[in-house]
C-alpha cells in the first residue's frame, strides 16, 4: 500500500510528471542503454526501440500504475483493477528470463531520467514518494515472476532456456511459416496452455541475442510444438522485423532454435456449458488455433463462433486449420472478413470486421487477439452487443499500449 505521504505528493505531482512521462522514459532508454550496451543487443526488442513503442508501453504504465495507486491508497497493488496489466507485463518479464536485480538498473536510470527532466521540481519528498510507487511496481511484478518461474521449475530469473529442433517447415502464405519443433534433448515436453506463447532466442548475423515471441498453434498433448511466424516487413519509419525475417531467412529443418517455457495470460478457460467468441486477425489466428483443437478434442458443446479479419484470403494463414477444427464441433460458426476479397469470397464478408450482423449467443466469452486498432474495435462491438467487458480477454502482439493508456 502507498503511505499517507507519499499517496498526497504522487497525487500532487501526477500531472507535471505525467505530462512529461514520454521525455522522461525516452531519457530512461537513453541512459539504460548508454550504460548497458548489451541490454539493447541481447535483451530487448530493437525493432520496438526503434519504433517507439516500448517507451510508449513503459509510460503508460506507469502512469496508470500511480494514478490507481492514489485513486485507492488502501488498496494492494495486486488486488487493483490494473493487475490484468501487472500479470501480463509479468509473463512477459519471465518469457524474457527477467530477474529483480534488473529492477534495481532499471531504478538507478529511471530515477536519474526525472531528475534530468523535472529538475528542480524533485524534491527530496517528490524523489521519496515516487521512489515508493517504483517500489510496490517492482515488488509486485517480482512476486508474480518469482511464481511463474516456480511453477516451471526454474529459479528466480532463470527463464530455463531449452534447444528444440526444427523438423518441419511449412509454408502458410508468402509471409507466414509454421515451425514444428521438438526438444533436442529427447525430453517430454512442458505442459502449457492453449493461448500462450514461449520466447524463441535467435543469435542475428551481427552477434546480437535478440528474443521474440511466438504463439502455440497447437492444443496440449500434441507430439510436437507449433509456432507460426510472420515475416515483419518494416514501412512508415519502421524497421523489418530482424529475428521473423532470420526464421524466415536463415533457418531450415534440421536447426535448433533456443525457446522459453510457455508463458502469457491469454489462455482457455474452458467451461463446455459457455458460449465462446473467438476473434482474430492476421498472425493472430495462432493462438486461436490452438484454443479450438482444444475445445475440438475436448468435446466443447456449447455455442462457439469464430470470426476472424485479413487482408486477403492468399494471407490468411491457417485458415484451413480454422474450418476443420471449428467442422468438429457441434455447434460453431465461422466468419470471415478481408480487405481485398478474392473471385468467390461473399461481398458481405468484404472490408473489416463487422460483428452487427454476427449473433452473439447471451453469456458469451470473448478472446482476442490481433492488432490493437483491431482489438479496440472489436472490443467496443463485443460491449454494445451486451458481452460484459470483464468476460473479454486480449493478446497484442508487441507492447501493450491498451491497458496503458486506459
Amino acid at each position: 500500500m502507498l503511505s499517507d505521504a507519499s499517496a498526497a505528493t504522487v497525487r500532487a505531482t501526477l500531472p507535471a510528471v505525467g505530462a512529461a512521462i514520454d521525455e522522461i522514459t525516452e531519457r530512461f532508454y537513453d541512459r539504460l542503454f548508454a550504460a548497458r550496451p548489451e541490454l539493447l543487443r541481447d535483451l530487448f526488442n530493437r525493432g520496438n526501440q526503434a519504433a517507439g513503442t516500448q517507451r510508449q508501453a513503459l509510460a503508460g504504465s506507469i502512469a496508470a500504475f500511480a494514478a490507481h495507486l492514489v485513486d485507492r491508497p488502501d488498496e494492494r497493488p495486486d488486488a487493483m483493477p490494473h493487475h490484468a496489466m501487472l500479470n501480463r507485463i509479468a509473463h512477459k518479464h519471465a518469457s524474457l528470463g527477467i530477474c529483480p536485480e534488473q529492477y534495481e538498473v532499471v531504478r538507478e536510470h529511471l530515477f536519474a531520467a526525472i531528475a534530468e527532466v523535472l529538475g528542480d521540481a524533485v524534491t527530496p519528498e517528490v524523489a521519496a514518494a515516487w521512489d515508493e510507487v517504483y517500489r510496490l511496481l517492482a515488488d509486485t511484478l517480482i512476486a508474480v515472476e518469482r511464481r511463474l518461474y516456480e511453477e516451471r521449475g526454474a529459479g528466480a530469473g532463470g527463464s530455463r532456456w531449452r534447444e528444440w529442433e526444427v523438423v518441419e517447415r511449412v509454408r502458410e502464405t508468402a509471409d507466414v511459416v509454421t515451425l514444428r519443433l521438438r526438444p533436442a534433448d529427447g525430453g517430454p515436453l512442458p505442459e502449457h496452455r492453449p493461448g500462450q506463447y514461449v520466447s524463441v532466442r535467435v543469435t542475428l548475423p551481427d552477434g546480437a541475442r535478440q528474443i521474440r515471441q511466438y504463439s502455440l498453434s497447437r492444443a496440449p498433448g500434441a507430439s510436437l510444438w507449433q509456432i507460426g511466424v510472420k515475416r515483419v516487413r518494416g514501412g512508415q519509419g519502421c524497421p523489418d522485423g530482424e529475428v521473423s525475417n532470420h526464421l524466415h531467412a536463415r533457418v531450415d529443418v534440421g536447426d535448433t532454435l533456443s525457446l522459453s517455457a510457455p508463458y502469457g495470460d491469454l489462455v482457455l478457460d474452458q467451461d463446455s456449458g459457455v458460449p465462446l467468441l473467438l476473434a482474430s486477425a492476421g498472425i493472430g489466428v495462432t493462438p486461436m488455433i490452438a484454443m479450438l483443437e482444444q475445445l475440438a478434442l475436448t468435446g466443447h458443446t456449447a455455442p462457439v463462433t469464430v470470426v476472424h479479419a485479413d487482408r486477403s484470403p492468399a494471407e490468411h494463414a491457417l485458415r484451413t486449420d480454422q474450418e476443420a477444427y471449428a467442422a468438429k464441433l457441434p455447434d460453431a460458426a465461422v466468419h470471415f472478413w478481408y480487405e481485398h476479397p478474392e473471385p468467390g469470397h461473399p461481398a458481405d464478408r468484404t472490408g473489416l470486421m463487422d460483428l452487427s450482423e454476427v449473433a452473439i449467443p447471451t453469456g458469451t466469452r470473448a478472446y482476442l487477439c490481433g492488432p490493437l486498432p483491431f482489438l479496440r474495435a472489436v472490443r467496443a462491438q463485443l460491449v454494445e452487443k451486451g458481452v460484459g467487458a470483464a468476460e473479454i480477454h486480449y493478446e497484442v502482439f508487441g507492447p501493450d499500449l491498451w491497458l496503458a493508456r486506459d
